[in-house]
Order: structure tokens, then sequence, then C-alpha cells
């Protein structure tokens, strides 16, 4: 494992964008890791910042609403992102071959762009298989051994017409080594085509983060603290989750408690980890398990943000028969040990831990010890309280301050929404000492007060570099419509846009310095 240097540090404040690859602008329906991202990457260059923040990269699933928190996958990357432009200049595609369709700029419609890209690559693995050597996608999951489990689970639900792993045949089901061989010879062909998505996808990534690393801009990846049940990971090491071992179903499941915005709580449904569970090897195992997976994720980018840290410190259980998340209870989780077996293991790791919500001084006190930077969210900040943690003079320095996060309202739509009170935003304005500030430049204070903060790193959603309302935003939680939609047209990245957003942060003293190099894997 490489020992990395750290993105955030004192010497050297700096900032970036949070923007997902989906939402790149692209000619095929949904962004991709080709052109448009390294064009994306030039645009952050050239503005100053030095920080590329984006969700995670897996496959997502309708039926979770492509959300990307529901993956099938810990490790594989999404299909729908390989770029089509990359494949032309493979000689897997042909321009005639493209059938350009009339896709909108501005969203993702994810059954027609599944629909187009799929058709595409089966054309690239027909080339694929009558022009490369055999050895290609062995070598590939030798590097990756993870996908021998995926791609047979892909193939699988195929066979079974996508229905959840828990109602396939019993000996499948329970993942016995005999039925699993003959599955294996069976659908070799539908195996090798899932081995070449990945393989297709991880060669463009890996071009991706060179590049990004040749303009001097760090990555931050993003790590849900859960898997989904449905995904090659629970049924793959169905001993290391509460599952039920005849059903496989979950016996518990993941959430969080009732709140002051949820009367219920959220009942996420995730299974759960069976941490501390010594028997059979379990606890070994999950260590090992997750060692592969930061192992993974800190290899593809330079930084990765871990979702709902506070759940290593105690998580929120709930047993599955519920309908709410009202009945669930606290169990610890593994806590300090488990980094230091991971820092033993891995070396230091460059980790922004997400601890927003119900944060305890035991959560805090963790995330100390592991000197972690933890997430300060700018529109959180304005509720009367001059203690409130989030409001710029309360800030320490080791933190990311955000103006929003994918999961708020925009800096517009927040000054817009009805749901904010006329107090809340006033405080909001006169904090930023702009008190005649309105929707056309209230982004544009919220980005001031964040730059001018003392976190040493500060990251600003693409919607509210551009001053866009609620109608962009990325996600709205407890909610299915809508989500993980948006994008970003090209005609937005402007270069008068990055020379604006390069003289504020070069004001600020956030433009690159010493950039800190990461070592190579």
């Amino acid at each position: 494992m490489r020992t990395t240097a750290p993105i955030i540090t004192p010497q050297q404040k700096s900032s970036g964008i949070l923007l997902p690859v989906f939402s790149l602008p692209s000619p095929h329906g949904i962004g991709d890791i080709g052109q448009t991202a390294c064009d994306f990457i030039d645009f952050l260059h050239r503005s100053g910042q030095q920080n590329w923040q984006i969700l995670p990269l897996g496959p997502t699933e309708p039926a979770f609403a492509n959300s990307p928190y529901m993956s099938p996958s810990a490790f594989a990357g999404n299909p729908l992102l390989i770029s089509i432009d990359g494949l032309l200049k493979q000689g897997l595609l042909s321009e005639g071959e493209l059938q350009y369709q009339d896709f909108s700029p501005y969203q993702v419609d994810y059954q027609r762009a599944a629909e187009y890209k799929t058709e595409l690559l089966s054309i690239a693995w027909q080339k694929f298989t009558a022009n490369n050597p055999n050895g290609t996608l062995e070598n590939f999951s030798r590097k990756q051994p993870w996908v021998a489990d995926y791609a047979l689970f892909q193939a699988l639900k195929e066979r079974y017409n996508h229905a959840p792993w828990t109602s396939w045949p019993e000996e499948i089901c329970q993942f016995r080594k005999t039925a699993l061989a003959r599955a294996r010879l069976e659908l070799a062909n539908e195996i090798a085509y899932f081995t070449f998505e990945q393989f297709l996808f991880y060669s463009q990534w890996e071009k991706l983060h060179r590049y990004a690393r040749k303009k001097k801009i760090h990555i931050i990846g993003d790590l849900p603290i859960y898997v989904a049940g449905d995904s090659a990971d629970v049924w793959a090491n169905q001993e290391l989750f509460q599952l039920d071992p005849e059903t496989c179903l979950p016996t518990r499941v993941a959430g969080v408690p009732p709140d002051y915005f949820s009367a219920t709580g959220q009942l996420w449904g995730n299974p759960i980890y069976r941490w501390k569970d010594t028997e059979n090897g379990v606890e070994e195992a999950l260590l090992n398990w997750w060692e592969a997976r930061l192992r993974h994720n800190l290899a593809l980018t330079d930084a990765v943000r871990i979702d709902h840290f506070r759940g290593f410190e105690s998580y929120w259980s709930v047993p599955a028969e519920e309908s709410t998340a009202i009945n669930g209870r606290w169990v610890k989780g593994p806590g300090l040990p488990f980094f230091t077996e991971m820092t033993r293991r891995l070396g230091p790791m460059n980790i922004i831990a997400e601890d927003l919500g119900i944060i305890t001084p035991e959560v805090n006190e963790l995330r100390e010890a592991l000197g972690y930077p933890g997430m300060k969210i700018l529109l959180f900040a304005f509720d009367g309280s001059p203690q409130n943690t989030y409001l710029p003079h309360n800030l320490e320095s080791n933190c990311v301050i955000y103006t929003g996060t994918h999961d708020n309202d925009t800096s517009v739509g927040w000054l817009l929404s009805p749901k904010v009170t006329a107090a809340d935003k006033e405080r909001a304005k006169r904090y930023a000492n702009h008190p005649d500030s309105h929707a056309g430049t209230f982004h544009r204070d919220m980005i001031h007060l964040a730059y001018s903060s003392v976190a040493n790193l500060a990251i600003i959603p693409m919607q509210d570099i551009l001053g866009f309302g609620n109608d962009c935003r990325t996600n709205t939680p407890g909610t299915v419509a809508g989500n993980w939609q948006w994008r970003c047209a090209a005609r937005f990245i402007t270069p008068a846009l990055a020379d604006w957003l390069q003289e504020l942060t070069a004001f600020f003293a956030r433009t690159p310095g010493k950039f800190q190099e990461l070592e190579q894997p």
C-alpha cells in the first residue's frame, strides 16, 4: 500500500468542487470518465482548485432509484460511466455505430442511457473478443480478485430475471461451492462480459486519475459505511453480516433513530456487520474484507469521505421485521481499534469523516483521536445560536467546510425555500455582511464565507458555484423521484467562470502552493 501525503494540511489551505461523475456534460446521456471529465479537470486547474469531490462510483440499480449509495458492489465501477468516446479511440467502436440520440444535457434518463450504452458495449465486446489476446481479462481478474464474484453475481442476476439473490435456488443463494462451480461453467460467456465491463471502466479510470495528477487535482472519493443487501458483497460474504443462516435475510438492519426531522427515524435496510464476533474467525474475516475495501478505494482516489462515520463508534440497529426505525437501539461499533488495525495494515489514510446528524462526544473523540477532518455545513449555521458549531467563527482548521452537500438545498434554493424561516435567512445575510443579498448574489456570499473561514479545505457544490436553485439539487433524502439526475450542461462551464473563481480562490490564499505529492501505488 502506498503512503500518502495528507491532502489537508495547516500549511496549505485549498478548495475544490463537489460534482458527481454522472453530472458531467456528455453527448451520451450521462456523464462519464472520458474527455469531458478531463475537460472538467482542466476547469478545476484553471480556476485555482486542488480538489474534485465525487460520489460513489459503483453500479446503480433502478430498484433503488439509481442511488450510488445502494450499489450491487462495493468494488465495481458503474458501466454507465464508461466513456463511449474512449471506446472510439480504442477502436472498439466506429463513428457509424453510435447513432447519437437526443439526450437532455440537463438530466440523466437512466433507462434510455442504459439501453443505449448496453448496446454499444455489446458491440465493443464482440470486437474485443475477436482482436484481443485471451489473457487480457485473466490478468485483470488477478489484479482485481473481487471481480470473479461480482461478474458471477451479475450473470446470475440475468439468469434469475434480476430477482434478489435471497430468492435464488438454495444452493446458489447459500453460496455452495459445487453449485457455484457449475454456474461458472454454464455462465462463462456472461461472466467474461461483465469482467470486460470492469476492465474497460478501470482502464479508463486509471487514465483519468493520471490526468488529474498531472493537472495537480486531488480526487476525493466517497465510501458508504454500509453496503446494499442485494449485492455481490453480502452474497459472497454472508458470514460477515447479521443474516438468518436459513433464509439469508437480514436479522437486523441499519438506519438512524427518530429526530427533529423525522418522527420515525430513517430505516435504510442495509444489513449490519458482525463486529466483534470471533466465532469461526468472523472478526478476522471482516477486518480482511474492510482492508481490501479501503485499499481498493484509496488506490482509486487520493482521499475518501466515509459516509456515516459515526457508525464506527455506535450504530443504530433495528430488527429487520420493523417498518420504521423507532424500535432500534444503539450498539457499540468497532471504534478506535478498527482504525488502528487498518492503519497498521495500510499506512496513513486520507479520510474525511462525515460526522453530520446525531453526533455524541464519543464520536468527536474518535475522530479527533484519528486526526480525521470532519464536515461543516454552512447552511446549517444560521439557527440563531452564537455557539452553532457550523458558524465559521466556531470552526477549527482541521475540517472541511461546505456550503451544502449533495443531500441539501442549494444555497439559492435555501434562500428561496418557504421551509427556512425569515429570521434564519436574515441571520445568514447579516453574517455575510450583505443585508441586500438576493437570489442572484447569495450563493457568492456563501462561497465568500466558506473561503474566508479557517477551515483548511473548502468544498463547494457545482450548483452553488453556478447559483442554481433547488430544481438542480442532486438528492432529496426521504424521496425517490427525481434524485441523482441533475447534469451540468457544458455551456455553464466557461472560461469566465473559471477566471472569477480563480481570482476569489487566490484572494483567500487557497490556490496551489506546493502541490501535495501523493506517491503512486
